[in-house]
């Protein structure tokens, strides 16, 4: 079961997304292409290093996301994110915030692992 913070992360990934595939004249009519992505970024929400304590995605040290994955979620966060603040105020505000949360230490499974 996820934390407050990742079910918030969802549901700004979901309204994103949304806004995106509804309104953005680049966004294609594959709507299953969208609700693939969504699952993804859930799984990997699921799955972070950080769990509740998680930077903002762009700034992780542990890119999760495939690149081409990550690329086209970095275009729906470029278009969306300014359209939220009038949609969605309270979860882009949020996401603002925690946009500048420090990023905390790598869990230790997933540091390099030391030689000698």
């Amino acid at each position: 079961m996820s934390g407050k913070r990742i079910q918030r992360e969802k549901r700004t990934i979901e309204k994103m997304i949304a806004l995106f595939q509804a309104d953005c004249p680049q966004a294609d009519n594959d709507a299953e292409r969208y609700r693939s992505l969504y699952h993804y970024a859930v799984k990997r929400l699921d799955r972070c290093a950080f769990g509740e304590e998680k930077p903002a995605c762009k700034q992780c040290p542990i890119h999760c996301y495939q690149p081409a994955k990550r690329a086209e979620m970095k275009q729906i966060m470029r278009w969306a994110g300014p359209r939220m603040l009038w949609r969605h105020p309270i979860l882009a505000i949020r996401h603002l915030i925690d946009d500048r949360r420090p990023v905390p230490p790598i869990p230790e499974k997933y540091q390099p692992k030391k030689k000698g």
